[in-house]
């Protein structure tokens, strides 16, 4: 079976290395004693990898079986290794030819990162400095490349999936992978220490309310009451940090939509995981290297506008398209959620208003307040604690404007308790004991909620 991908004669343009600029020239990093057996196996790797790469046509291989192709591959080492005389152990082979397909099929030394499901962050610091984020907590992987062209080639084959390049006239770029996961790369000139990759895991199995339950990030309160927001079409902004949750939390409540609902999202790079059937994915486009056909979130919004949304949801807001999702709130899609990135409740109505005096039209002040108070119904607040957990802060309701100012009241928060001797937060989500205003519209849209699920309940 192995002929069938040799017939094609030496390595085909599909097979080819991605060239390095001049400026992308690898730089010689003075390596440690300790790592210079595993300098070695990566040479070794590297030059099985080439040899795959000459005997290899990479447009059929995709077409292939991954037992078939693992026992092909493992032929061709062993037939390299004994030309070569070179010694290795049968665990060392194994793990070769592991490390071989993931090359070809997958994306090298990271895909055990990616395989391992406790590690939700992956963060490239050049071909040497690979770390990862398990349970909120950073720690430095074993995993790392050969130099900075094989770092390259992992980050091109990334990009070039998803139809998006990174070169020395674009030196950083947004994409994703298949599962969903996000990806940034920022390479040289831009990146003085050479590539830098960052990866935010998905889950394979999306995190659910419940499951958000379990985890402490809220209580089984406040999960009802935002499955009755969603329910009865209230508008919702999902703000916090870098890292807290805000996708995860749009996606574990965008289950409680209607089935029957045609949902419009927008994404720099598509991320949301939607289990309805009615969902219409649109996603940003960069411009091509002629600086021309960039599509931009506020082009997606406006024209998602005319293609009978029921819903629309913007992955996040951070630019001129919060106008254009404020106006779609204030004009019959109700239901519409986004998210933003800022430090607190308040903090993310001012970036709104800050967002909307980006169109350049000399708006008011007091009618970019007006029109925020009028299409925003709910901020839920999250934070990624000290100790790593991330955890819904508040959700709050805006209640309208008082003077000039857009007025706010928390219907749950988070209450710190304290710290444990090993650094884990101690608190408690509680409701405020307000009954929110919007209850008037959980009831006119018949959706059930307890009125005692607001009310503080007092420990004994």
């Amino acid at each position: 079976m192995f002929k069938e991908f040799t017939d094609f004669g030496r390595r085909s343009d599909k097979a080819k290395v991605v060239p390095f600029t001049k400026t992308e020239t690898p730089v010689e990093l003075p390596l440690e004693p300790a790592d210079e057996a595993l300098q070695n196996a990566l040479d070794l790797k590297s030059r099985m990898h080439e040899v795959l790469l000459e005997r290899l046509n990479l447009s059929v291989i995709d077409k292939v079986e991954v037992d078939e192709l693992r026992h092909d591959v493992a032929a061709l080492v062993k037939e390299e290794l004994r030309a070569g005389q070179i010694p290795i152990r049968p665990e060392e082979f194994t793990r070769l030819v592991n490390e071989l397909i993931d090359e070809v099929l997958g994306l090298g030394p990271l895909e055990p990162l990616m395989a391992d499901p406790t590690v939700n962050d992956i963060l490239v610091n050049g071909p040497r400095n690979v770390f990862v984020e398990r349970h909120g907590v950073l720690e430095r992987a074993r995993a790392r490349f050969r130099d900075e062209r094989h770092l390259m080639r992992i980050i091109e084959k990334i990009v070039s999936r998803v139809g998006r390049r990174v070169d020395e006239s674009n030196p950083w770029v947004d994409a994703r992978l298949e599962d969903g996961s996000r990806v940034n790369a920022i390479i040289r000139p831009c990146a003085i220490d050479g590539p830098s990759l960052s990866i935010r895991k998905f889950s394979r199995n999306p995190l659910t309310l419940e499951r958000l339950v379990e985890h402490g990030a809220l209580n089984e309160q406040a999960m009802r009451f935002l499955r009755a927001l969603v329910a009865a079409r209230l508008n919702i902004l999902i703000s916090g940090g870098t890292g807290s949750g805000k996708t995860t939390l749009l996606n574990a409540i965008s289950s409680a939509i209607d089935g029957r609902s045609r949902i419009v999202t927008i994404e720099d790079a598509a991320e949301l995981q939607l289990q309805q059937e009615h969902v219409v994915r649109l996603e940003t486009r960069p411009p091509n290297p002629n600086g021309q056909g960039a599509v931009a979130q506020r082009d997606l919004v406006r024209n998602a506008l005319r293609m009978r949304p029921d819903r629309i949801i913007v992955g996040e807001v951070r630019g001129a398209e919060a106008f254009d999702m404020l106006q779609a709130m204030n004009t019959g899609h109700d239901g519409s959620m986004t998210t933003v990135h800022a430090n607190s409740a308040r903090d993310a109505i001012s970036r709104i208003e800050q967002m909307v005096t980006m169109i350049g039209a000399d708006l008011p002040l007091s009618a970019i307040r007006s029109q925020v108070a009028a299409g925003l119904q709910i901020v839920v607040q999250l934070a990624r604690l000290a100790d790593g957990t991330r955890r819904v802060l508040s959700i709050s309701e805006i209640t309208g404007l008082e003077g000039s100012v857009v007025s706010m009241q928390d219907i749950f928060v988070f209450r710190k308790l304290g710290k444990t001797e090993d650094g884990r937060i101690l608190g408690e989500f509680t409701p405020t004991g307000i009954r929110p205003r919007c209850a008037e519209a959980l009831i006119a849209a018949g959706v059930p909620f307890d009125p005692a699920d607001f009310v503080v309940r007092r420990s004994s």
